[in-house]
């Protein structure tokens, strides 16, 4: 069942005080984090990765990352685990890059990296500049206003926020091959876009 507003609430507000605790150098905190986000992050990984092993290697440096850059995370770059999960899909599409360059993948796989990609830029409340060119942005943006609103609703919330299909059905009141198919046909609709832009 999908979190409350209060709840959600709640969690943020928690993420926001672990992640000032380990800014500050706190082990005790980013235990915690790790043990509070780790399986959704892991999850978005896998979605990305389609592999455990790289998913797994892709967790421990996107925290690592998080360890390093705490200090970096403020609420005008959107909510806690918004910024968690950019980093961590900023780290899969580094790894499917590199990976791409060392072997030929399957075509499956270099279609969920393009669709990634295509999703760079994705939330207005949580793409970091450095990451994105603010004409890249603008594009994404503009492709995203193309959609309707389930499948927009729908990306937003499995690439930005994270959540698993079953959270996006609880959240929209809809079944959750509704759900696949307003993401996929989305993303299909976003890279075309992105492709002519």
């Amino acid at each position: 069942m999908a979190a409350s507003p209060a709840e959600l609430q709640d969690r943020n507000r928690r993420l926001t005080d672990l992640l000032h605790a380990i800014a500050q150098g706190r082990q005790a905190a980013f235990q915690e984090l790790y043990q509070l986000v780790s399986p959704q992050l892991f999850a978005v990984l896998l979605r990305i990765l389609k592999r455990k092993d790289l998913a797994e290697e892709a967790l421990q440096d996107a925290l690592l990352s998080v360890w390093r850059n705490a200090a970096s995370y403020t609420a005008e770059k959107g909510a806690p685990m918004t910024w968690l999960v950019s980093i961590c899909r900023y780290r899969a599409l580094d790894m499917l890059r590199r990976t791409r360059r060392e072997v030929s993948l399957d075509p499956m796989l270099d279609a969920e990296a393009d669709e990634g990609e295509a999703l760079s830029g994705l939330a207005d409340d949580a793409a970091d500049t450095a990451f994105v060119s603010k004409a890249e942005e603008r594009a994404l943006e503009d492709c995203m206003r193309r959609l309707n609103d389930n499948q927009r609703k729908s990306i937003r919330l499995a690439y930005v926020d994270g959540c698993t299909h079953e959270e996006i059905a609880a959240s929209l009141e809809s079944p959750v091959g509704t759900v696949k198919s307003w993401v996929r046909r989305g993303l299909e609709s976003l890279k075309r876009c992105l492709e002519a832009a």
